[in-house]
C-alpha cells in the first residue's frame, strides 16, 4: 500500500511539474501569437493575449490529439519511459525554456521537450531507446517549418501588395488592420493546437508508464486534455513581454498588411503540422513568415544579425536541453 502511495505522489507531482512547462510554454511563446499584432498597433498588448490566450483554448474543439500521440508513443521505445526519464525530460525542457525567456530570445519549447525526452531516454538505456521515425519527423520539421513559413509568408506579401497596387495606402491600412485580427486568431488558434499536445503527449507517457493508462488507449483522459489547453491559455494570458520586441520589431518593421501575410502563413503552416501529428515550433514558423514579409521588400529589411542569432538557439536547443535532462535523469536516479 505504501509503495502505491508513493508512485501516486510522485505521479501527481510529475503531472504538476508538466503544468507547470505548459503554462511556461504558453508564457515564452505568447510572444509568436501576439507580436504582430501588438507590434502593428492592431491590437494593445493587454487586448492581445487576452484575445490569443481564447484561441489557444478553444483549439480543443478543433483538432485530433494527433501529436499528442506522436509526443506521447512515438518518440521513445514503450518499456524505457519511467518517472526518472519524464522527470529529466521536464527538467531539460523547463530550464531551457528558462534560460531563453530570460535572455529574451525566441526558442523552441517543443524542441526543448523532445530534446528532454531524448536526453533522459539516451542516459537510460542508449540511442537504441528512441523511435527514430518520431524524432525525424520533428528534426526535419525544424528546417521545414521556417521554410514554409517564409515561402507562405513571402508568397501572401506579393499577392497581396499586388492585389491592392491601385489602392491608397491608408485605405490599404485601415482593411487590413480588419483582417489581422482574423490571421491573428487563425495563428493563436494554431499555436495552442499543437503546442498544448505536446504536454498532453508527455503526460499520457507518464501515465502509460505508471500504469494510469493503457498502451492500447487511443486519447489520454479528459483532464489531461483539459488541464493542458487551459495551462497554456493562461500562460498566454500573461504573455513573454522579453520576447515580443524581438518578434514583432527587432527583425523587421512590420505594417497591418505585413502582419497578415505572416500570421496567414504561420497559421497555414501549423494546420499542416498539426493535422500531420509533427510537434512544430511556433517560434520558427512566424520567424520564417515575419522574415519573409520583409524579405519581400528588400533584403535590408531584415535585420539577418538578430534572425542569426534566434537560429544559434534553434541551432543549441535540442542538443543543450538532451544535457540538461541527462544530468538531470541521473540525479534523478541517486536521490529517488
Amino acid at each position: 500500500m505504501e509503495t502505491v502511495q508513493t508512485a501516486a505522489w510522485v505521479v501527481v507531482v510529475l503531472v504538476l511539474m508538466a503544468v507547470v512547462f505548459d503554462f511556461m510554454n504558453g508564457f515564452h511563446d505568447a510572444a509568436n501569437s501576439i507580436a504582430t499584432v501588438v507590434s502593428t498597433g492592431v491590437l494593445k498588448p493587454g487586448q492581445a493575449v487576452v484575445f490569443a490566450a481564447f484561441f489557444n483554448v478553444i483549439a480543443i474543439f478543433i483538432f485530433h490529439l494527433s501529436v499528442a500521440a506522436t509526443v506521447g508513443k512515438g518518440t521513445v521505445l514503450p518499456g524505457i519511459v519511467d518517472t526518472h526519464v519524464v522527470f529529466g525530460a521536464l527538467v531539460g525542457a523547463i530550464t531551457w525554456n528558462f534560460i531563453t525567456w530570460y535572455y529574451g530570445i525566441p526558442s523552441s519549447s517543443s524542441h526543448a521537450l523532445i530534446g528532454g525526452i531524448a536526453g533522459a531516454a539516451i542516459a537510460k538505456a542508449g540511442v537504441a531507446s528512441l523511435i527514430i521515425s518520431g524524432i525525424m519527423k520533428t528534426v526535419i520539421f525544424i528546417f521545414v517549418s521556417p521554410l514554409l513559413g517564409f515561402l507562405l509568408g513571402s508568397i501572401m506579401m506579393v499577392v497581396v501588395s499586388w492585389l491592392c497596387r491601385d489602392m491608397r495606402p491608408l485605405k490599404v491600412d485601415k482593411w487590413f488592420r480588419r483582417l489581422q485580427l482574423v490571421s491573428a486568431g487563425a495563428y493563436s488558434l494554431g499555436h495552442g493546437g499543437n503546442d498544448a499536445q505536446k504536454t498532453i503527449g508527455i503526460i499520457w507517457m507518464l501515465l502509460i508508464a505508471t500504469g494510469y493508462a493503457q498502451a492500447g488507449d487511443s486519447a489520454p483522459p479528459n483532464w489531461v486534455v483539459i488541464i493542458c489547453y487551459s495551462a497554456i491559455g493562461l500562460g498566454t494570458m500573461l504573455g513573454g513581454w522579453r520576447i515580443v520586441k524581438t518578434m514583432g520589431q527587432k527583425i523587421t518593421k512590420l505594417k497591418p498588411v505585413g502582419g497578415f501575410c505572416a500570421e496567414t502563413g504561420g497559421a497555414i503552416t501549423l494546420f499542416l503540422a498539426t493535422a500531420m501529428g509533427v510537434p512544430v515550433s511556433t517560434t520558427h514558423t512566424i520567424t520564417g513568415a515575419i522574415v519573409g514579409v520583409g524579405s519581400t521588400r528588400r533584403a535590408s529589411a531584415v535585420r539577418w544579425g538578430v534572425a542569426g542569432n534566434i537560429i544559434w538557439a534553434w541551432i543549441l536547443t535540442i542538443p543543450a536541453s538532451a544535457f540538461v535532462a541527462a544530468v538531470a535523469y541521473w540525479i534523478s536516479l541517486q536521490v529517488f
